[in-house]
């Protein structure tokens, strides 16, 4: 496509694969097979120049795991735009810290869950 895991950057997603922060690794390994409110997500996706960490395309869900380079000079304001761009889609983005993953990925989890059912009409 276009826009949405163009063909043109599968070499940078799978580079990006091959080289998976352990936090990402974490949470896929909780994701992995598993459906979240009957919905998968996948790791390594890409919107435009954007590659998203976790991305469900049917609940147009976006889920970021944010390690040290986010917290650098201009991160903030450089995932604000990033940001920007993907909602532009229609996709709601989740961000959570690679702390949070490490000490709280249950909550992580549920987080994930809760936001899977608000958007299917179904409850917790």
């Amino acid at each position: 496509t276009l826009v949405f895991n163009r063909s043109s950057d599968k070499h940078k997603r799978r580079q990006l694969w091959k080289s998976i922060p352990n936090a990402d690794a974490v949470v896929w390994a909780k994701l992995r097979g598993e459906a979240i409110g009957r919905l998968e997500l996948s790791p390594i996706n890409s919107v435009g120049t954007y590659v998203i960490d976790f991305y469900c395309p049917a609940l147009k869900l976006a889920v970021e795991i944010d390690g040290d380079s986010h917290f650098l000079d201009g991160a903030k304001t450089a995932d604000r735009l990033r940001e920007a761009f993907i909602s532009g889609f229609g996709i709601t983005c989740l961000r959570f810290t690679n702390e949070e993953v490490y000490w709280n990925i249950d909550g992580i989890l549920e987080s994930i869950t809760q936001v899977a059912l608000e958007h299917t009409g179904k409850e917790a």
